[in-house]
């Protein structure tokens, strides 16, 4: 065979190959399309206000969109499972509060995914503080007042929470088994339900994040008594700690972060991390979130897992303290 009909064979492989192998995609050419973040909540809360305002700096960084999809309901669950369920392939993220990694396992019986085995960290992109807020016309100036009224009337007062085995709802179990108080949880689905019905009237307190508080704060339709962070929030320094008040290492912060399906490539995992990283620190973010009470962190997936191991001990403890269960 001569060095034509050789060179002439040659091609015809290497077009087979190319023709009949499975096309590579480099990992630098992510992304190619849009990006799903999911927030397992419905919207006007805090995971679902970080992740909007992040999204659309993180996607005039990489180029491609970065949509926001609400699946609430059911804790977080049906969210949570639809990112663990998702390919690995970098396109699809579940933004998570401390319920879908480190509340539910042990606030249900039985979870369709689980949070170690089917999640890999991505970042912690911000945390926020808790504020404990009562209705205008309950008849009280400050928390000392509101412990007084709910030990002088056992079960008559009540408060709100965004549902069983929230933060909101272990937060303030928490701080009626320190003091040794009765008041009586009804559980709403959700923030958009529970602030309405603490400015109506219809609960007399409710822990909550400033974004969903802010606007009612200011016209005088709600009253803040304390925040339930070890330190005092730099929007409202003159708001004292729980801590503060009587209650010694009394700590619990929404932290928001993204996670991503088991399997999905580590390059693609270390280029978001990096991507909201850059993102809260940019001016207009850090300006935002400074607005809203929020405090950007950015961090690696190591430092991630981490707070998700801390924080997975803590609520363990909470979950029992608060007798809560869900079969």
């Amino acid at each position: 065979m001569n060095r034509s009909l050789m060179r002439i064979g040659g091609l015809l492989a290497a077009f087979a190959f190319l023709h009949l192998s499975p096309p590579v995609v480099a990992q630098d050419a992510w992304p190619t399309k849009p990006v799903r973040w999911i927030v397992p909540y419905s919207a006007g809360g805090l995971p679902d206000t970080i992740a909007r305002i992040v999204a659309q700096k993180v996607s005039e960084s990489l180029g491609q969109q970065v949509t926001v999809e609400n699946r609430g309901g059911a804790g977080g669950i049906p969210g949570s499972e639809a990112v663990a369920r998702a390919a690995p392939d970098g396109y699809t993220f579940l933004v998570a509060d401390v319920g879908q990694v480190s509340i539910n396992q042990y606030l249900y019986a039985k979870l369709p995914y689980d949070p170690v085995k089917d999640f890999v960290p991505v970042s912690l992109i911000a945390t926020a503080n808790l504020f404990l807020v009562a209705n205008a016309g309950v008849p009280v100036k400050d928390f000392g007042e509101l412990v007084a009224l709910a030990k002088a009337k056992p079960g008559q007062l009540n408060y709100g929470s965004s549902g069983m085995g929230s933060i909101h709802h272990l937060a303030t179990e928490s701080l009626k088994s320190a003091l040794g108080l009765s008041i009586v949880h009804i559980p709403y689905k959700g923030t958009g339900q529970s602030i309405p019905a603490l400015v109506s009237g219809d609960v007399t307190m409710a822990y909550s994040a400033m974004p969903s508080i802010a606007a009612h704060v200011k016209a005088g339709r709600v009253k803040v008594l304390a925040v339930s962070t070890a330190k005092r929030s730099p929007t409202a320094p003159d708001v004292p700690t729980v801590a503060e008040l009587g209650v010694p290492g009394y700590d619990f912060a929404p932290n928001i972060g993204l996670v991503a399906p088991t399997g999905t490539p580590a390059a693609i995992v270390a280029r978001m991390s990096q991507e909201i990283a850059k993102a809260v620190r940019s001016p207009e973010v850090a300006q935002r979130f400074a607005q809203l009470d929020i405090e950007p962190v950015g961090s690696t997936p190591e430092e991630y897992g981490a707070r998700i191991r801390a924080a997975s001990e803590k609520y363990a403890q909470a979950v029992k303290v608060s007798g809560a269960r869900i079969d």
